[in-house]
């Protein structure tokens, strides 16, 4: 999740309201139903990290069943047909990978053919996207790393950020541990050739926003999808320098394959603990594919400062965000169900 500011005086005011209204407003849905014995043979999953990101699925593509997952906050949501569920995570690294590990070993859900797709709104680097664009990812990569302040620094280094196992930024090799996680870039490809002639939604107040954005063409565009990775942290970042650290970071950790596109706090959760399912047979990690919706951008304009851009309006940002997920996700989650005879036993693209 980048939480964006939407007709709010500051960004920490929007994150009270969302949370208020996660807490006090839930997503709406019948009454809880049994589940029965016998697994459900799950298509697909949509999963979500805070109930506004999930509410379209649940009223658009008819997710209205509700089951209670133990370990999770929110119920999943199910069609009548039980071919599909969603899951509203929560929020952080903590919970994805808490979350996720809790439905992939319930027993009454078989997803061993099931395709996920993740998900959710994010910070969009403007050398990449403009605001309301939509990235399928190839690459995940987490926030283990080390850090000094930049303060207490060599002069030459761009950042007080660097590797485990480095001694300064920008090492030429690194290990990879459990900081890069790849997608199935056949799917990925896939889901892209689905989506990308898509005309996503655009807003008068957005389009100005992103006017500033002199110097950043793509920044400048109005929304479009395309295939960029992204960069999962805790750590809620923002400007010019930190975004690029996360240019180089993901580039560094994907040996040169990658390109960071969009900045979130799930996806190396989510992803970690799907490769860890995939290892006994719970899930297929080749069937996962990662959606990022851009609500802002990741840094300042150049006419503008770091805190200013962190702290000022992104108006109508994150309702444009919430409404590429959807349509684009949705695309490819009809395209699963209505040819499933196929996409059982044949991933796309393979």
């Amino acid at each position: 999740m980048r939480i964006a500011i939407c007709c709010v005086p500051t960004r920490a005011a929007f994150l009270v309201l969302l949370l208020t209204a996660s807490v006090f407003a839930p997503i709406r849905s019948q009454p809880q139903v049994p589940v029965a014995a016998k697994p459900w043979r799950i298509r697909a999953v949509i999963i979500a990290t805070f109930p506004s990101e999930f509410n379209r699925w649940a009223e658009r593509d008819h997710l209205t069943e509700s089951i209670n997952l133990p370990g999770v906050t929110l119920p999943l949501h199910a069609n009548a047909e039980h071919t599909v569920l969603g899951m509203v995570s929560g929020t952080s690294l903590l919970n994805s990978s808490a979350s996720t590990m809790a439905l992939g070993l319930d027993q009454r859900f078989d997803l061993t053919h099931a395709y996920f797709i993740i998900n959710g709104i994010a910070g969009v680097d403007p050398l990449q996207a403009s605001i309301g664009s939509a990235a399928w990812a190839d690459f995940v990569v987490g926030d283990v790393l080390k850090e000094i302040d930049i303060r207490e620094a060599p002069a030459d280094w761009p950042y007080g950020l660097f590797p485990n196992g480095a001694t300064a930024p920008n090492p030429t090799t690194v290990r990879p541990g459990n900081n890069v996680f790849a997608v199935n870039p056949k799917l990925t490809a896939w889901a892209f050739e689905q989506t990308h002639e898509l005309k996503l939604p655009d807003d008068p107040a957005v389009a100005a926003l992103r006017s500033a954005y002199t110097g950043y063409p793509k920044a400048m565009m109005p929304p479009f999808v395309l295939i960029g990775d992204d960069y999962a942290s805790d750590h809620y970042w923002h400007g010019k320098i930190l975004t690029r650290f996360a240019r180089d970071f993901v580039h560094v950790y994907t040996g040169g394959k990658g390109t960071f596109a969009m900045t979130e706090m799930e996806d190396s959760g989510f992803m970690n603990s799907l490769e860890r399912l995939d290892r006994i047979h719970r899930v297929d990690i080749n069937r996962v594919m990662v959606l990022r919706t851009a609500s802002n951008f990741s840094m300042q304009s150049p006419s503008g400062t770091a805190v200013e851009s962190l702290n000022g309006h992104y108006v109508g940002g994150g309702t444009l965000a919430l409404e590429s997920a959807w349509l684009c996700g949705s695309v490819v989650l009809h395209n699963i169900l209505e040819h499933w005879d196929r996409m059982y036993d044949h991933i796309p693209g393979e």
